[in-house]
């Protein structure tokens, strides 16, 4: 069975109080947002504060420290002792600036999304994503996406890497892999494999920089690829797609699907992880359902889907035996193909 990732316990809406504790869920949001805009945990470093001299340091109203403090300590963010406030060892790390481990690309994301779900009403009623009216580029708003995507990836990674048995394999390609995060823990373990990662121009710039860190990133090579619309040259032993599926409709992802398979090499193998919904009705994981908002806030045909409708999909595209691979996190889908008779 699979492992339910951390999420705060929303109770099915049977009453007005239930309905009020899922709306009010947004107060949680606000604060650690605020906290975020305001670069709080980065003012506290290593230091303890009063709340008098954190204040002055914020440029706040020290009433208004005051209950914002009491609040992330409340939430964990912050420790509070004897009148003085300091980082919990999570803030210190991932939400400081200075810190080597700071995961700042997503904290953006997060406090992007804030202004963008707002607008929920509107794009439930039109049908459309957002209109990005922001004066970027296209290539620096995928950059700084694909670098968020390796700080929200870089703890999952490793766990999904001990569940994909690439023994036979020697090529892989990660079709839309973005920063190359998973690929990278996927070489690690295996070191005979060579890997290429498919995907455009910008996201492969953020690859690069991930790699020359990484002790297996001299086994990437990188193939600009646009692959809804190019077909993939060459063939591999394995595709590794990766949180794709949900971006596009039905229609879409048979077509991907196809591709694949005729990229790969007999016996090969395809490996998909995504956000599955995995009860028959369609509503849980309450996270998979609600990335779902997600997708209709930001593209034209995405949602998410049972295991079951993608590996319909699968059997569409030509594949047999579809199989779910237990991980410590979502379980993936994977086929092979027949190796070439003798």
């Amino acid at each position: 069975m699979k492992k339910q990732s951390p999420w705060i316990e929303i109770p099915q809406v049977e009453s007005f109080e239930h309905l009020r504790s899922a709306v009010n869920g947004y107060t949680y949001s606000r604060v650690i947002l605020t906290a975020l805009d305001l670069d709080i945990f980065t003012v506290i470093g290593i230091k303890s504060w009063t709340v008098r001299t954190l204040a002055r340091a914020l440029d706040a109203s020290q009433r208004g420290t005051d209950i914002l403090c009491r609040n992330l300590a409340s939430l964990g963010l912050l420790l509070l002792e004897d009148g003085r406030y300091s980082n919990s060892p999570l803030s210190a790390a991932e939400l400081n600036k200075k810190s080597p481990d700071y995961r700042g690309a997503y904290l953006a994301l997060l406090q992007r999304h804030w202004d963008e779900w707002s607008q929920l009403t509107h794009i439930v009623k039109s049908g459309k994503p957002i209109e990005d009216d922001k004066l970027v580029t296209e290539d620096e708003d995928r950059r700084a996406f694909t670098w968020a995507m390796h700080h929200r990836s870089r703890d999952k990674a490793p766990q999904i890497a001990k569940s994909i048995d690439l023994r036979n394999a020697t090529t892989l390609l990660d079709v839309g892999g973005g920063p190359g995060t998973y690929t990278l823990e996927i070489l690690a373990k295996w070191p005979k494999l060579h890997a290429t990662l498919g995907d455009r121009p910008a996201a492969l710039q953020v690859a690069r920089a991930v790699a020359r860190k990484h002790p297996a990133g001299d086994r990437l090579t990188y193939l600009p690829l646009d692959f809804m619309y190019e077909d993939i040259p060459d063939t591999y032993d394995a595709i590794f797609l990766s949180n794709v599926i949900h971006i596009y409709g039905p229609d879409e992802n048979i077509k991907l699907l196809k591709k694949i398979k005729a990229a790969l090499n007999p016996g090969g193998k395809i490996i998909i992880q995504d956000f599955f919904l995995w009860d028959k009705k369609g509503l849980s994981p309450i996270e998979t359902n609600l990335f779902a908002i997600t997708m209709l806030l930001y593209t034209e045909a995405g949602n998410t889907y049972s295991a079951e409708e993608v590996k319909t999909w699968m059997t569409k595209a030509g594949f047999r035996k579809v199989t779910s691979v237990p991980t410590a996190e979502e379980p993936l889908l994977e086929a092979t193909l027949p190796a070439k008779k003798p």
